[in-house]
């Protein structure tokens, strides 16, 4: 039986690029119906993501926007307020990642809307929260990535700064917000009351880089320098090997002593640099140094059978041309092609959630703008001729296809 823990709560997506997306795709995942509000412009991720057969539907935007209904308003034409009242009023939750001040000034904000509905989950996803003197400030990941010292790793590792080649930050933020919705639901079923979640990109993720890399100044005062001294080795990189690269880690004592057997260095084994956890801590850069050699006397296979015998974590240096070959993907069957609406044959990425023996429901292929404007205004009762009239101001827009 599919999951569908959210099946029945009505999510009011007004979002767009990757980081709201990414949270409303996950609550469609637990089975919630999404209903993603488009302007005429359309999301910036339709074109932004890449190339499409239309110029519609970029490979990003059509995986974080699968499984939500599509309906497109203009929310500064005549009559758009009347339908944005009614998607707020029959929804649960609402999601917004517009800067504060343009909630305000279109009345969709958290204390307007819980004003009105008490009873609603309120997520507003920011660049900098709503205190502090970035407040309100424009941002994207990369920006983030910089603020938040993430490129400043590779500083201290490479000798130049370099941002993490995916929109790092929007996943991870979106990821929590949607955890943070999930709760409130929860505290509303006990409550009855609604809530207001603020969820900003740049504390959350100076709180992921400082919970690994405070490392030694977490103590006062500090026992040693900033930093995990072992990521930030320039030998922590994959290996070379005869004809690639292998991924590898050992972190037990035991895995240390197979990885020095398995590599011909068995002189090292009983070494008090690197027998044990403190003495690897403390010569973190020999150890680094030493696990990071080449392997340059066998193949990538062939390394990985031996590191297999000896029970050692490794893998392949994928890239993204192979990594959909994976004989694991694709035994699984991550990776499968559906018909969409109007780009043809496209990928779809299933859920990598599991509940009671079953993945979790992908729902539909992404839709072109405004694909549901219709019968989601119907279902809000909406009459067809002040659904005409709605589209004649400018309010809204259907889709010609549909």
């Amino acid at each position: 039986m599919s999951y569908k823990a959210l099946e029945g709560i009505r999510v009011l997506d007004l979002t767009s690029v990757v980081v709201g997306p990414a949270c409303s795709s996950r609550l469609a995942q637990y089975g919630a119906e999404v209903i993603k509000v488009e302007s005429p412009e359309g999301d910036l991720m339709r074109g932004l993501g890449g190339l499409s057969p239309t110029g519609q539907h970029s490979g990003t935007y059509l995986h974080l926007n699968r499984g939500k209904r599509n309906i497109c308003l203009n929310l500064k034409a005549p009559g758009s307020d009347e339908v944005m009242s009614a998607l707020i009023e029959s929804s649960d939750v609402v999601i917004a990642n517009m800067r504060p001040q343009a909630l305000r000034k279109l009345g969709i904000d958290a204390e307007t809307v819980l004003g009105r509905y008490p009873d609603k989950v309120y997520c507003l996803i920011t660049g900098y929260g709503t205190d502090g003197p970035y407040a309100g400030e424009p941002t994207y990941d990369s920006v983030i990535q910089a603020a938040t010292g993430m490129t400043g790793l590779s500083l201290a590792r490479d000798g130049i700064p370099r941002y993490v080649p995916m929109l790092i930050c929007d996943h991870v933020v979106g990821e929590i917000a949607a955890g943070a919705i999930v709760s409130a639901l929860y505290g509303r079923r006990e409550t009855g009351n609604g809530a207001s979640l603020e969820i900003p990109m740049f504390e959350t993720m100076s709180a992921f880089v400082l919970q690994e890399h405070l490392a030694q100044c977490s103590f006062d005062p500090p026992v040693g320098p900033a930093g995990d001294q072992r990521l930030l080795s320039p030998h922590n990189q994959p290996v070379q090997t005869a004809d690639g690269w292998i991924s590898f880690t050992v972190n037990t004592d035991a895995q240390v002593r197979a990885f020095l057997y398995t590599v011909g260095k068995p002189e090292l084994v009983d070494d008090e640099r690197f027998s044990t956890v403190a003495g690897r801590a403390v010569n973190v850069r020999e150890w680094f140094e030493l696990r990071g050699a080449p392997l340059l006397s066998k193949t990538t296979a062939e390394w990985l059978i031996d590191f297999k015998t000896a029970d050692i974590a490794a893998k392949p240096c994928h890239t993204l041309e192979t990594l959909p070959s994976d004989p694991h993907l694709q035994a699984v069957g991550l990776l499968s092609y559906e018909l969409h609406p109007t780009e043809g044959r496209t990928a779809r990425i299933r859920s990598t959630v599991k509940c009671n023996g079953s993945y979790l429901g992908a729902g539909e292929p992404s839709q072109p703008k405004g694909w549901e404007t219709r019968p989601v205004l119907t279902e809000l009762g909406f009459q067809a001729s002040q659904i005409d009239t709605l589209v004649q101001s400018g309010a809204v827009r259907i889709n010609p296809l549909r």
